[in-house]
C-alpha cells in the first residue's frame, strides 16, 4: 500500500542517492587542470580519471539491476550506497593518476548498483497519476547533477581542493546507507534464476568495447590491442544477444527491442550523453586553459548552461504525459545540438564570454527537455514488473555514450590540436565539439520518430501487443 509519507521518503532517498552518485560523472571535469599538475597526470591519464568511473559504471549496470531484481532492491541499494562511499574515500586518498583511477573505477562499480534501483524504488512507489511527475523529476535531477558537476567541482577545487570532490560523498552515504534500509520498502523483479551466464557475457563484452574506445587515443586504433579489444567485446556481445534469447530467465529480454519506443529512445540517449559528455569534457577545461580562469570561476561560466534543469525540468516532466515525451525530447534534443554547435563556432582564444551566454541557456534548456521525461517514456514501453531490466539497459546504454564521447572527441581534439597552446586547445576542441553537436542532431531525428503509446500494463496488454513495433 502506498502512502504519502513512503512516497515522500522513498522519493527523497532516490532523488539524494542519484545526485551524488551522477554528479562524479562530470564532478572532476574543472578540477582536471589542477589533478594533472598535483599528480603529474597525462591526457591519457586525464581520461581514465572520466573514463574509469563511467566505463565500470556502463558495464555493471544490467548487472546491478539483476541483482537487485533477485536478491532485493533495497538491500542491493544500500549495499550500492555502502561501496560507493568507501570507494570516494579511497579517491580522495589518492597518492597518484593511477590510485585515482582505480578509487573511481570502484565509485563506478556502488553508482552502477545505485542508479537503476532508484528508478525502479521510485516507480514501483508512485501511484500511476503521479509517476510522470516523479519520474519527470527524477530526471530532472540526474540532468541536473550531469551539468552541474563542473560547477561544483570548481568551487570545492578553489575553495578546498581537488581531494574534498570525493570527500563529500562520505558524510552523506553514511547517512543515506541505514537511511535507505529503514525508510524503503523491499521489493524484487520477476521470479526466476540469476542469469549468471547473461551477467558474464554482457560484463565482458561491454568491457572489451569500453576499453578498445578508451584506450584507443594513447595506444592508436589500428593496433594489436584496440583491434582485437573491440572485436572481442563485439563477439561476446552477439554471443549475449544469443544467450538472452534461449535463455529461461533472461536479464535482459530482446523483445524490448522489438518496442520502437524502447529503442528508439535508448538510441536518442546514446547520442545525447555521446555529444553532452565528450562536449563539457572539452569546455570545462577551455576557461581555465585557454583564457586562464580559476576552477570556481570556469564552473561559474558554466552556469547559464547547468542552471536550466532546475526551471525547465519540472515544467516537462509533468506536460510529458499530456503532450508526448517524445516530442519534448526531440526538442531538447535540437537544442542541445544548436547550443553546442554555436559554442564551436564562436569559440576562439579570447571569445568574450557575452558571446557564449545564448549557446549555452540554449543548450542548458535543451537537456533539461531531453532529461525530463526520458525515464518516464522508456518505463512506459516495458511492464511495471520489468522496470529493473529497462532501467539497467537504459543507464548501461546512456553511460556507454559517455564513454564513446569522451574518447571520441578527446581523440578528434589531439588529432587537430592540443594543450601546448591556446590556440592549439581551440584548434581541437572546435572540430570536437562540432562532432558533439552533430551526433546530438542524430539522437534528435531518433527522438522524433519514437511513436506515442500509453504505458505497459501486465493485466492489460498482452505479449504479441508488447512486442510489436508500432
Amino acid at each position: 500500500m502506498r502512502t504519502r509519507s513512503n512516497m515522500l521518503w522513498t522519493f527523497a532517498i532516490t532523488s539524494v542517492a542519484l545526485f551524488m552518485v551522477t554528479l562524479d560523472n562530470l564532478v572532476v571535469t574543472t578540477a582536471l587542470p589542477v589533478i594533472r599538475r598535483d599528480l603529474h597526470a597525462s591526457l591519457s591519464q586525464l581520461e581514465w580519471t572520466v573514463n574509469a568511473y563511467t566505463l565500470t559504471f556502463a558495464v555493471l549496470l544490467l548487472t546491478g539491476a539483476a541483482l537487485g531484481d533477485k536478491l532485493g532492491r533495497r538491500l542491493m541499494f544500500s549495499v550500492g550506497i555502502v561501496v560507493f562511499t568507501l570507494s570516494s574515500a579511497a579517491a580522495a586518498l589518492a597518492p597518484s593518476a593511477t590510485a585515482l583511477d582505480v578509487a573511481r573505477a570502484a565509485q563506478g562499480v556502488g553508482g552502477a548498483i545505485v542508479t537503476p534501483l532508484t528508478l525502479t524504488l521510485l516507480s514501483a512507489a508512485m501511484p500511476p497519476e503521479r509517476r510522470g511527475l516523479a519520474l519527470g523529476a527524477w530526471g530532472g535531477i540526474g540532468g541536473l547533477a550531469v551539468a552541474i558537476g563542473p560547477l561544483v567541482g570548481g568551487a570545492v577545487v578553489q575553495g578546498i581542493s581537488w581531494q574534498w570532490i570525493f570527500w563529500l560523498n562520505v558524510p552523506i552515504g553514511l547517512v543515506l546507507a541505514p537511511l535507505a534500509f529503514l525508510r524503503l520498502r523491499e521489493s524484487h523483479g520477476p521470479a526466476g534464476r540469476l542469469d549468471l551466464g547473461g551477467l558474464a557475457l554482457v560484463s565482458a563484452g561491454l568491457f572489451g568495447i569500453v576499453w578498445g574506445v578508451v584506450r584507443g587515443n594513447s595506444v592508436g586504433w589500428s593496433s594489436s590491442e584496440i583491434v582485437g579489444s573491440l572485436a572481442a567485446g563485439a563477439i561476446v556481445l552477439a554471443l549475449f544477444v544469443l544467450w538472452e534469447l534461449r535463455a529461461p530467465a533472461p536479464m535482459l529480454p530482446m523483445r524490448f527491442f522489438r518496442n520502437r519506443a524502447f529503442t528508439l529512445t535508448n538510441v536518442a540517449s546514446l547520442f545525447m550523453f555521446f555529444g553532452m559528455f565528450g562536449s563539457i569534457f572539452l569546455l570545462a577545461q577551455f576557461f581555465q586553459t585557454v583564457q586562464g580562469y580559476s576552477p570556481l570561476d570556469a564552473g561559474i561560466r558554466i552556469l547559464p548552461w547547468t542552471a536550466m534543469p532546475i526551471f525547465i525540468a519540472p515544467i516537462a516532466g509533468a506536460l510529458s504525459d499530456r503532450i508526448g515525451g517524445q516530442r519534448i525530447m526531440g526538442v531538447g534534443l535540437a537544442l542541445q545540438a544548436i547550443g553546442l554547435a554555436w559554442i564551436s563556432g564562436v569559440s576562439t582564444p579570447t571569445t568574450p564570454y557575452s558571446e557564449l551566454i545564448v549557446p549555452f541557456v540554449i543548450s542548458g534548456m535543451g537537456m533539461a527537455l531531453f532529461f525530463a521525461p526520458v525515464a518516464n517514456v522508456v518505463l512506459s514501453a516495458v511492464r511495471p514488473e520489468e522496470e529493473g531490466q529497462a532501467s539497467g539497459a537504459q543507464n548501461a546504454i546512456r553511460e556507454l555514450g559517455g564513454v564513446f564521447g569522451v574518447a571520441v572527441l578527446a581523440s578528434i581534439f589531439a588529432h587537430y590540436g592540443g594543450y601546448g597552446t591556446a590556440q592549439g586547445f581551440v584548434d581541437g576542441m572546435q572540430p570536437a565539439v562540432w562532432v558533439g553537436a552533430a551526433v546530438v542532431g542524430l539522437g534528435a531525428v531518433a527522438a522524433f520518430a519514437i511513436p506515442r503509446r500509453p504505458r505497459v500494463e501486465h493485466e492489460e496488454v498482452s505479449e504479441p501487443v508488447l512486442e510489436a513495433a508500432a
